[in-house]
């Protein structure tokens, strides 16, 4: 049974970083592309970023506009794990963060209805 695990949310102050991690077991992470969802307090979930497969273009990773130059997607084959880096975080990026995947896509996508497989989210608070 597929289980994806995010871990590493928790509480920090406007200005501040964490880094998430999603790992799972019984599949290899490398194979699949990998998109990062949040939901923020009375909103709709969005997408954040994704990273593709290892073979399709060297896994690259892409965010949206709104977190660029401060969230980073990466991967940590070794340990069978994709990280979202996060910095100079804002009391606006307050929300669960969802890792996904749909075990068959190897190229970036951020359209919810793609993935198949989410895990149970980790809570981001950005507050002073």
């Amino acid at each position: 049974q597929v289980q994806l695990v995010e871990s590493g949310g928790g509480l920090v102050q406007p200005g501040g970083s964490l880094r998430l991690s999603c790992t799972a077991s019984g599949l290899s992470l490398d194979r699949f592309a990998i998109g990062w969802f949040r939901r923020a307090p009375g909103k709709e979930r969005e997408g954040v970023g994704c990273i593709n497969s290892i073979s399709n273009s060297d896994g690259a990773a892409n965010v949206v506009d709104s977190v660029k130059g401060r969230f980073t997607i990466s991967r940590d084959s070794a340990k069978n794990a994709v990280s979202l880096q996060m910095i100079s975080l804002r009391p606006e990026d307050t929300a669960v963060y969802y890792c996904a995947t749909d075990l068959v896509a190897i190229d970036c996508s951020l359209r919810e209805g793609r993935y198949d497989y989410w895990g149970q989210g980790a809570q981001v608070t950005v507050s002073s």
